[in-house]
């Protein structure tokens, strides 16, 4: 194994997202002193916008992936980093951030029977070579550190696993590589390694130490977990969420440290509180969880095995320890024991293990029973005393408490997915602005499913807004806030607000269903909404113009028909629920047949490569031509997802269309009343060219109507527009006053107040938009096409 010239580029970020700290090797790197950076935003180094890397470290502890950096003379490098959080000794919160700088080539390989053997080793290992610098890392070694071999090769211990356990170790390197001979250190170097590593020096064929592995063993594993104290063993136990593996965890901690073997057996329908055990006379059935003992338990002789259902004899010590709720300590030797032993093959693992004595303690969880669990010990073993039945019931309320979570998760995950679902669009509404396709993934992870939706909403004047929504969180919380905020959506969209104003208007309310849960439950995480993103856009097909307000949602991609993709520049905006902060909308025009791809970043974090490659990748499947939109949709995600989502994922592809002339007619009026008969002469003469006769003396009442009234209350200038969209029809009337009409009740002797009046008897819809200066007053009314 040669050296190589490697060397770290480490620097410190506050949390302001200031530099603080610039070493040596970042100076090599980039070419920049630390006098020129330090103090300075560390965004200032990058090639790009850096709110993707913002996103990408909110709410983490560590992040890795290639982030491009402007070298000091202009060049830009696309760097792979990796980057941890952590709180100093004062207190100060900080991120340290490293990157290994190396023009070695990818280490080595052995032959393929010893690259398979350290591939597929069930231990954790790690090559370092002389320079303490990590060259090889095993499965098992990325699974435990959450880090891939990439992101970690040519970096110090020190760096992958900042802390005092990594520095003790990478101490003990060095007299390995020096003397030739294997170290040992009682450090644990994170929550999935064990207690100890080892440290082998590796040497070549001419006795030559070139490197150093180092090897640990995982908690499972490791002999030393079962002599914990009792407090910190049963921690392990009840915290796994599955409930077979809180079984066997539960005999990972007490096999052998409190027996020589155990069995775990479950109710299938776990026994309520209020239930008489005393009701349930007869045998009782059990399903087998977990079954363990010292040396061996799961060979021929030990019987039933995990999965298969057991019939219990109601004079049996599973079902009378049922029956009791509480443990009972029995001899193996009494006869009914013995007899049980003998004939029920769910008990042959007792008889084949050699058992004396026998322990039996119910699974108790809130009140409910969950099944059984039974230890034995051997003849060389004394029997079980008082201090063990304490440890027992110890370790089986834990294990309880885990097995009755991993029961609930599923019934908990089927409930929000069933309200996430009930929020979500059923179907599209029918509107002739955009041809749309969308597609919703919820979370795969026990987290469950989260906050993230879409919406499609039929606007005035033939426009269509167009929604996307991150709720921060998951669970139950997080769709009900989803439903609240997509009916507020809904609600603002409604009274035609600008999209910077609804945003506005939507940080308001989540700042106060903020402050209402958090009275209710201070312990409340992410309470109303606070961090949550929306993107709202407004499409008209009629001027084809895109309007665009986002409040920290990643920013809208658009493919033109010549099959350009760019992203859409909107100014990103706060997430909701910060206050005070202006939000800012973008108008741009879109060719007739141009893509519009609105999305959540969990597309993006289904992802295990860097954010470019994701883009790229998205980039491409939108731009090639598709025969439909579904089509480009299940493209999208078969392109970025590598894996099951980690986050809910929501898509939403639309493709524009265009009203043309011939379905849009407008003109310029007079402030005098006798234009209304010449209002009335235009709308007859166009319904009569668009064929539409039918309703033209319907349609000339409410044009007469809102004519009348914008010449009466409002201000010049006064324009009529008719718009023919498929079955739709729609009159409007603007003004360039701001105030807005109210239907009234008149009196039996009033001469007015009956124009809006007789608008909503004739029209399906009606209702006031306001623009920058002025409004418009509009109605809509269904017609019969040929």
């Amino acid at each position: 194994m040669e050296r190589q010239s490697t060397y770290t580029a480490t620097a410190t970020i506050d949390e302001r997202g200031v530099l603080t700290n610039w070493s040596e090797g970042a100076r090599r790197l980039l070419g920049y002193d630390s006098s020129a950076v330090v103090g300075r935003p560390a965004t200032a180094l990058l090639a790009t916008d850096g709110a993707a890397v913002r996103r990408a470290l909110a709410g983490r502890e560590r992040w890795n992936g290639t982030v491009p950096l402007r070298h000091r003379d202009g060049r830009c490098l696309e760097l792979g980093v990796l980057a941890h959080r952590r709180t100093s000794a004062t207190g100060v919160t900080e991120w340290l951030v490293v990157s290994a700088v190396t023009a070695r080539s990818q280490p080595p390989r052995g032959e393929p029977l010893e690259e398979w053997t350290f591939l597929q080793s069930p231990f954790p290992l790690a090559i370092f070579d002389a320079d303490l610098r990590l060259v090889r890392a095993n499965r098992r070694m990325e699974h435990a550190l959450a880090l891939p071999e990439a992101a970690m090769r040519g970096l110090r211990l020190a760096h992958i696993v900042p802390g005092a356990a990594s520095e003790e170790t990478e101490r003990s390197m060095r007299p390995a590589l020096e003397s030739g001979r294997p170290q040992e250190v009682r450090v644990r170097l994170g929550p999935e390694l064990g207690r100890a590593a080892v440290l082998t020096p590796l040497k070549d064929a001419g006795g030559r130490v070139r490197a150093v592995c180092l090897s640990t063993q995982q908690p499972a594993q490791d002999s030393a977990a079962r002599q914990r104290p009792s407090g910190e063993t049963g921690s392990r136990v009840g915290v796994v969420a599955d409930q077979a593996r809180a079984a066997q965890e539960l005999g990972e901690v007490t096999v052998p440290r409190l027996a020589d073997v155990m069995a775990v057996d479950l109710l299938d329908s776990p026994r309520t509180g209020a239930e008489d055990p005393a009701a349930r006379p007869g045998p009782v059935v059990l399903r087998r969880a977990a079954l363990r003992a010292v040396p061996d338990g799961d060979g021929p002789g030990y019987g039933t095995g995990v999965g298969e259902a057991i019939v219990c004899p109601a004079d049996s010590p599973p079902a009378r320890c049922l029956t009791a709720g509480r443990p009972l300590l029995y001899d193996t030797t009494d006869p009914a024991v013995a007899e049980w032993a003998a004939l029920d093959p769910g008990a042959s693992w007792l008889r084949a293990s050699g058992a004396r004595s026998l322990l039996a303690v119910p699974l108790l969880a809130q009140g409910d029973t969950l099944g059984v669990a039974l230890f034995g010990r051997h003849r060389d073993r004394a029997p079980f005393g008082p201090e063990d039945l304490r440890l027992a019931e110890e370790f089986t309320t834990k294990a309880a408490t885990g097995i009755q979570q991993a029961r609930a998760y599923p019934r908990a995950r089927t409930t929000t997915m069933a309200l996430q679902r009930s929020l979500l669009p059923h179907t599209l509404p029918d509107q002739g602005a955009l041809e749309i396709a969308t597609r919703y993934l919820p979370a795969a992870t026990r987290a469950g499913v989260g906050g993230d939706w879409f919406d499609v909403i039929p606007l005035s004047g033939a426009r269509v807004a167009l929604v996307v929504g991150d709720v921060v969180g998951h669970g139950i919380r997080a769709s009900a806030t989803m439903g609240r905020l997509r009916t507020a959506v809904r609600t603002l969209a409604d009274v035609d607000l600008p999209a910077d104003e609804l945003l506005t208007h939507l940080d308001d309310l989540v700042l106060r269903l903020a402050a209402d849960e958090g009275s209710a439950d201070p312990a409340a995480e992410t309470a109303g909404g606070i961090g949550t993103t929306c993107l709202y856009a407004v499409y008209d097909p009629v001027s084809r113009h895109c309007t665009v307000a986002r409040a920290g949602h990643p920013p809208p991609a658009v493919v033109t028909p010549d099959g350009t993709v760019r992203f859409l520049d909107v100014p990103a905006g706060p997430p909701l629920g910060l206050g005070g902060l202006p939000f800012e909308a973008v108008e741009t025009e879109l060719p007739e047949g141009s893509l519009l791809a609105l999305y959540t970043d969990g597309l993006f974090e289904a992802r295990k490569h860097d954010i470019d490659e994701a883009l790229d990748k998205m980039f491409a499947a939108l731009g090639r031509p598709a025969k439909s939109l579904d089509s480009v949709c299940d493209r999208v995600l078969s392109e970025l997802l590598s894996h099951r989502p980690d986050d809910d994922i929501a898509l939403l592809v639309a493709r524009t269309r265009a009203l043309h002339q011939d379905r849009v007619a407008s003109w310029e009026l007079d402030n005098e009343p006798s234009v209304v008969s010449l209002a009335r002469g235009h709308a007859r003469e166009q319904l009569s060219g668009w064929g539409l006769d039918e309703v033209a003396f319907t349609t000339e009442l409410m044009v007469s109507e809102l004519v009348t009234n914008a010449i009466r209350y409002g201000r010049p200038p006064i324009r009529l527009r008719l718009i023919h969209q498929g079955d739709k029809l729609i009159s409007e009337v603007y003004d360039s006053s701001g105030t807005t009409p109210h239907m009234r009740r008149a009196r039996i002797f009033d001469e007015g107040g009956r124009g809006l009046l007789l608008v909503a008897q004739l029209a399906e819809h009606w209702g006031t938009r306001h623009d920058r200066v002025g409004k418009t007053v509009w109605a809509e009314q269904s017609v019969t096409t040929l």
